[in-house]
């Protein structure tokens, strides 16, 4: 069996700040510039759940 694993990393001026990790399941920051946005996006069950919904699907 193959497992699917998803991942958004998000860049500012070429450096990597963010990113979502679907073995994880939630964003973490990379650096501090990543924090408050990972934080924020963390406290929204819809969006995570969105994040998390295409692996589960293959």
């Amino acid at each position: 069996t193959q497992r699917v694993r998803f991942l958004e990393r998000l860049f500012y001026n070429r450096e990597e700040f963010m990113r979502f990790d679907s073995d994880v399941g939630e964003y973490r920051a990379v650096t501090e510039l990543g924090r408050p946005d990972a934080k924020y996006w963390n406290s929204q069950p819809d969006l995570l759940e969105d994040r998390r919904a295409p692996v589960d699907t293959y």
